[in-house]
């Protein structure tokens, strides 16, 4: 028990944006950590992608993750800013999800537990997914980060010379990672000599 007291809590929002293998990978490695509990909440659109773009069932999502919450359950623990936690990173994050976490239009617990995240002034980081943007994307993004929102696109890179997609999902979540100070060696530019 006291060794669970010890674990930092990050909350995992996954919206219906294309990019599940994002999620995956991002659990898979925080799986590794042991100072850190996840707390997995998934929406219905999530899931449908989920099913379209990987080989893993939401049942094995789910058991990457420590916790995991029905998006339904608007009054589970996340709900409440007595339910400590190091932040939330939703990816990927809909322009959907973005406009209700913008608006506080919190009509499911993934939104609840952002909405919980901004007026506690945890970190929230979202990996935002969407090409081309709108106006209106843009707009909401750009309100978002002015609330201290860390936007954060999974935008490929190419200094790094991956060899496969896989490469690339691994090195946008170790950038996700960053931001709440999880990252893993060897993933920083060396820059030019």
């Amino acid at each position: 028990m006291e060794e669970h007291l010890k674990k930092r809590r990050l909350l995992v929002g996954m919206s219906g944006a294309s990019g599940a293998p994002l999620t995956v990978e991002l659990l898979r490695q925080l799986r590794t950590r042991q100072d850190i509990e996840t707390h997995l909440i998934v929406s219905r659109g999530a899931e449908l992608t989920l099913a379209q773009e990987t080989d893993v069932t939401l049942a094995e999502l789910n058991a990457l993750a420590d916790v995991c919450y029905d998006n339904r359950q608007i009054g589970a623990r996340p709900a409440s800013g007595s339910f400590r936690t190091m932040g939330m990173i939703v990816v990927p994050c809909s322009m959907k999800t973005a406009a209700g976490i913008l608006s506080g239009y919190s009509d499911s617990l993934l939104l609840r537990a952002a909405d919980v995240t901004l007026k506690e002034g945890r970190k929230m980081v979202l990996a935002a997914r969407e090409s081309p943007l709108s106006t209106v994307h843009l707009r909401n993004l750009y309100e978002l980060s002015k609330l201290g929102v860390r936007i954060l696109p999974p935008m490929l890179t190419y200094y790094n010379h991956p060899a496969s997609l896989e490469d690339c999902t691994r090195y946008a979540v170790q950038r996700m990672l960053r931001q709440f100070g999880l990252e893993e060696d060897g993933y920083e530019w060396e820059g030019m000599e």
